[in-house]
């Protein structure tokens, strides 16, 4: 899916970005796109939501730790865009209302 994303960029004032906290052989890959993203010159002005999903697991991998593998905060003070995180299990819609406010909030500063 990642290749045909930049057909996508235009208008684009929001970036929800989804990490699997249940699969951390995955984390180094969701950590590339991720960059790949923020580093797109359309991309720029975007503010980003980051979903650590699947928190509900038993085998997940806490924020914090995740945040550390990809070094987040790195990622946040280089960043041109405005980052927030949240938790979610979309199976059990745990945290997606903070979502919805999220992208209501952003999309009312935006206009």
């Amino acid at each position: 899916m990642g290749p045909i994303w930049s057909s996508y960029y235009g208008n684009c004032h929001s970036l929800l970005f989804m990490i699997d906290a249940s699969n951390p052989a995955q984390l180094s890959a969701s950590c590339v796109q991720l960059l790949g993203l923020l580093s797109a010159e359309p991309l720029a002005e975007a503010s980003v939501l980051i979903l650590f999903n699947k928190t509900d697991l038993p085998c997940y991998m806490t924020t914090e730790e995740m945040k550390s593998l990809i070094r987040l905060p790195d990622i946040v003070a280089c960043a041109k865009q405005r980052i927030t995180t949240a938790e979610i299990s979309a199976r059990k819609g745990t945290g997606l209302a903070g979502v919805l406010r999220w992208l209501q909030d952003t999309h009312r500063t935006s206009s």
